[in-house]
C-alpha cells in the first residue's frame, strides 16, 4: 500500500489506514520533503498566522508503521502496479493513493495573490495599514476555476472581524464567479456563507472574470458588466493546476477525476485525494474528508470490518460534516502534547467548513 504526498491529504490517509486496517496493510509514504508544516491557531490569536509548526515526515511515517521514501512520484504503471520515483526507485503496490497536491498560480494581474506561503507578511502588513487608516477598502477576489474559495471567504471574514476589533472603518467586498464554486457543496453551503458575510457587513458581487487597474486607488473591473470598484487593496486567491504524473489521466486543469469512493476514473487499485482531484472546491476539511473516504474503502477491501462511506454523501450533510483531519489530529496530539489543531470559537462566524479549514491550516505537498 503506497501513499504519495506528505500534506494533510497524504498523512490523513496514512494514519487513517493504519488505525482502520491495522496490520492488514503494509504502508509506504513517498514525499519529496522531510517536513509536514501546519499551523495550529488559538482563540486568542486568530491572526497568529506566522506561527508554523512542523513534524518530520520520516518520523510521522514511522509513527504510523510505514516506510518513508524521500522522493517525488513521476509515473504510474497501472498494469504492472508499480510507481517510479525521482530517486530512480520502482515500487510495487496493491493499492495506491495519490495525494500529490496542485500548484497555485496567480490568477489576477496587479492584485496581490494570497496563499499560505505569504499570508503572515500579507495579513500583518494589511492589518497594520487598516489600523493606521491607510487602507479603508479591500477587495477579495475569488477567480473561476479550481481553487480555494473557502479560503477567500475566510480571509474576508477574518479581516473584517479584526478591523472591527480595532474600531477601524473598512469596506470589504468579495468578488466571486457566478455560479459560485460553493454550489459543489450544495445550496445550503452557499446560503450559509452568504448569511455570515451579510452579518459581517461584507459585500458580495459576481463576475465571470475580473481585471485590476493599478493606481491609488486601484480599480477592480468586473466582466462582462464593466462595473468598476475602487479599493485601496486587492487580494486575489490563486487558481490551481495539477502536478503531472505519467500514466494518470487528468482533466484540462491537470486534475484527477475520482468517483464517490475517491477511486481514480479509468484506473484500478488507484485512489486520489486532496487538491490534486478535480473536485472544484479545495480546502483542508475537504482533503481530510476525501482521505478518510479513500482509507475506509481500502481498509474494507483489505478485510477490515468497515462499511465505507461515500464522499458526495459526506458533503450532503450540514456544514458540521467535515473534519480537519481527525486521525491526523489525534496522532499529532499524541506525538507532541499541545500541537493538535484548535478551532477558534470566540467571535468567529460559526461556519464549520471555514472553521475546520482554518484549523487545518495545512501546507505541503499533497
Amino acid at each position: 500500500m503506497v501513499v504519495t504526498g506528505g500534506g494533510v491529504a497524504g498523512l490523513e490517509t496514512l494514519v487513517a489506514l493504519r488505525e482502520l486496517a491495522g496490520d492488514r496493510v503494509a504502508l509506504t509514504l513517498i514525499a519529496p520533503e522531510d517536513e509536514f508544516v501546519y499551523r495550529p491557531l488559538s482563540v486568542e490569536e486568530p491572526f497568529a498566522v506566522g506561527r508554523l509548526r512542523s513534524v518530520g515526515l520520516q518520523r510521522a511515517a514511522h509513527g504510523a508503521g510505514a516506510d518513508f521514501v524521500p522522493a517525488t512520484i513521476e509515473a504510474v504503471d497501472p498494469g504492472a502496479r508499480t510507481v517510479s520515483t525521482s530517486a530512480g526507485d520502482e515500487l510495487a503496490f496493491d493499492a495506491l493513493v495519490l495525494a500529490v497536491g496542485a500548484e497555485a498560480m496567480p490568477a489576477v494581474d496587479h492584485a496581490l495573490t494570497w496563499d499560505d506561503r505569504s499570508d503572515s507578511e500579507v495579513l500583518g502588513g494589511l492589518m497594520e495599514d487598516i489600523e493606521q487608516g491607510y487602507t479603508q477598502s479591500v477587495a477579495v477576489l475569488i477567480p473561476p476555476g479550481p481553487g480555494w474559495p473557502l479560503r477567500g471567504y475566510e480571509l474576508a471574514l477574518l479581516i473584517m472581524r479584526q478591523a472591527k476589533s480595532m474600531w477601524a472603518e473598512l469596506r470589504t467586498t468579495v468578488v466571486r464567479p457566478d455560479p459560485p464554486p460553493l454550489l459543489a457543496l450544495g445550496e445550503h453551503a452557499v446560503g450559509a456563507v452568504r448569511q455570515e458575510l451579510d452579518r459581517a457587513g461584507i459585500g458580495v458581487v459576481s463576475a465571470d472574470y475580473v481585471s485590476v487597474e493599478p493606481g491609488h486607488p486601484m480599480v477592480v473591473v468586473l466582466q462582462p458588466s464593466g462595473e468598476r470598484i475602487e479599493v485601496n487593496r486587492a487580494l486575489a486567491m490563486p487558481i490551481l493546476r495539477g502536478r503531472p504524473v505519467e500514466g494518470v489521466p487528468v482533466d484540462g486543469h491537470g486534475l484527477i477525476e475520482v468517483d464517490e469512493h475517491c477511486r481514480v476514473s479509468g484506473l484500478e487499485h488507484v485512489w486520489a485525494v486532496g487538491d490534486c482531484t478535480a473536485f472544484p472546491v479545495k480546502a483542508g476539511g475537504v482533503s481530510a474528508a476525501q482521505a478518510d473516504v479513500a482509507a475506509e474503502d481500502i481498509a474494507a477491501l483489505a478485510g477490515a470490518p468497515i462499511e465505507p462511506r461515500l464522499f458526495q454523501a459526506e458533503l450532503g450533510r450540514e456544514l458540521a460534516g467535515l473534519p480537519a483531519g481527525r486521525f491526523l489530529e489525534k496522532s499529532l496530539g499524541v506525538e507532541e502534547e499541545g500541537l493538535a489543531m484548535h478551532l477558534p470559537t470566540a467571535g468567529v462566524p460559526v461556519l464549520s467548513y471555514l472553521e475546520k479549514d482554518l484549523a487545518a491550516g495545512w501546507r505541503g505537498y499533497g
